[in-house]
């Protein structure tokens, strides 16, 4: 619930935009005297799709996330677009295969790249798991991304469980090999170390956020889109533990 939770309290007050999922939550609100769009992904228990019944991200929601930027973008103001993100997984399930769950979270993912690309502010605030394909649906295209420090604020491919078995070694193997090989961990401070977060932050209750941590966190969230200099999201490749991803970046720029 933490995604509803942090939805409710940015957003203050505006109605939701009709027309979309249960499972999405989409309000056009005030955020330092400018029009932003807050979207989050939140739980839906009556979801027709068992598997996307608990925060994951489906068919509906893919499809939802889509027509909810291109709606921004439609607008024509360029207004940042906030996406909270508390998303455990994208949804499992041969219904979700065989209906293509593949073109639905890929039509969510090349919406909030258009929305960059012309000009939007794109905003993801991590505020619980941000998970597999999910993550890369509703978030990871935005041009800045912001973390909670909690233990409950996580990044990954997949949950530990699906991890160990993928890779054939008990989870708690995958922790011991996690603390030396960063991409491996799940800690949202191993996940800044790859130079993806533009910024971290703690709140006093990030369950149910109080007024000051609303009020830090829109300071931050405006800062962050002050900061949004470029369309593109290079400014990802600083980090010491990309150096071998900015060297070969540069070799193909020399070659190319």
């Amino acid at each position: 619930m933490r995604g509803l939770q942090w939805f409710n309290a940015l957003s203050a007050g505006p109605a939701a935009v009709a027309g979309l999922p249960a499972s999405l939550k989409v309000a056009d609100g005030m955020l330092g005297g400018q029009p932003v769009r807050f979207i989050a992904v939140v739980t839906d228990p009556d979801n027709r799709f068992p598997r996307a019944r608990t925060g994951e991200v489906g068919l509906l929601e893919g499809w939802g996330l889509a027509k909810a930027v291109d709606d921004a973008i439609a607008r024509g103001d360029q207004r940042p677009i906030i996406a909270i993100v508390d998303v455990p997984s994208q949804a499992y399930g041969r219904r979700e295969e065989a209906l293509g769950i593949h073109q639905a979270l890929a039509a969510a993912a090349d919406s909030y790249a258009r929305a960059r690309l012309a000009g939007h502010p794109v905003i993801a605030l991590l505020v619980g798991k941000a998970m597999s394909g999910a993550f890369l649906a509703h978030g990871y295209q935005a041009n800045r991304l912001i973390a909670l420090r909690d233990p409950g604020v996580m990044v990954h491919a997949m949950g530990k469980a699906s991890a160990a078995r993928v890779t054939l070694r008990s989870v708690e193997e995958l922790e011991a090999l996690a603390a030396s090989v960063p991409p491996m961990a799940y800690d949202i401070e191993s996940f800044a170390s790859l130079g993806l977060l533009w910024e971290t932050l703690s709140v006093s209750q990030i369950e149910q956020p109080t007024a000051d941590d609303v009020a830090r966190v829109g300071d931050c969230l405006l800062k962050a889109i002050r900061d949004v200099d470029g369309r593109d999201l290079s400014g990802r490749l600083g980090a010491s533990n990309r150096a071998a991803s900015s060297h070969v970046r540069q070799l193909l720029r020399e070659q190319w």
